[in-house]
């Protein structure tokens, strides 16, 4: 379901994504925004995420150095920009703005992975309480995106979130257990979550990150 756009400012984006709303822009030069609730809403379990064995072992490999939160505008803008099987975006200079904003709100979230000083790959989403809204995530190197997601997942699990909402589900996220479940039982995951008093870890510490990684695969084994 689709609903066109009022003035949107960050405090009513955050009332929106708390009962089950969220924005796209039909196209990137679209300055218009839609409200979506979609029937069927993909989210991505935090318990029981499937990592594949080849990808664990490149994550704790450290091929990529992996940030949290130094970039966020370029991930927004390369999450925006055309792809090789992507040549038109939903996420408009607006949605650019809006998320922005909500960063240096301290709402909104982001993991990079470098290769030398070129960022490769990254994702952003949105925190309300226990609830993490994936947004977008791009690559360009092999398993950048992937090994974000890892990272993302483990972070969340530290910080004691409860639900990981990818809005739809890709065959890219299927692969880690992403399914879609129905409208009114997502909205009362949700209503649970964004009460849970979970916090991003931005520093974890010592071997925290790393340890919560290996407990991931620990679990599919």
């Amino acid at each position: 379901m689709k609903r066109q756009q009022m003035d949107i400012t960050p405090d009513l984006l955050l009332r929106a994504y708390r009962v089950g709303l969220f924005p796209m822009a039909e196209a990137r030069d679209d300055h218009r925004l839609y409200w979506l609730d979609p029937e069927q809403r993909g989210v991505l379990p935090l318990s029981g995420f499937h990592m594949p064995r080849r990808l664990r072992r490149t994550v704790l490999a450290g091929r990529y150095r992996v940030t949290t939160d130094v970039a966020f505008a370029t991930v927004v803008a390369a999450c925006a920009s055309p792809a090789p099987q992507r040549n038109e975006t939903w996420i408009n200079p607006v949605i650019e703005r809006l998320f922005t904003e909500l960063h240096e709100a301290g709402h909104a979230h982001s993991v990079e992975c470098w290769e030398g000083e070129e960022m490769v790959g990254g994702l952003y989403g949105l925190a309300i309480g226990g609830a993490f809204f994936g947004e977008s995530m791009f690559s360009r190197a092999r398993d950048a995106s992937k090994v974000a997601l890892v990272h993302l997942v483990a972070r969340l699990r530290m910080g004691g979130f409860t639900l990981l909402d990818t809005q739809f589900v890709t065959q890219h996220l299927a692969q880690f257990g992403a399914a879609e479940v129905p409208r009114d039982l997502y909205r009362g995951w949700l209503a649970e979550a964004v009460e849970v008093p979970a916090a991003w870890p931005e520093r974890p510490e010592g071997n925290a990150l790393r340890r919560a990684i290996e407990e991931m695969g620990e679990e599919r084994e």
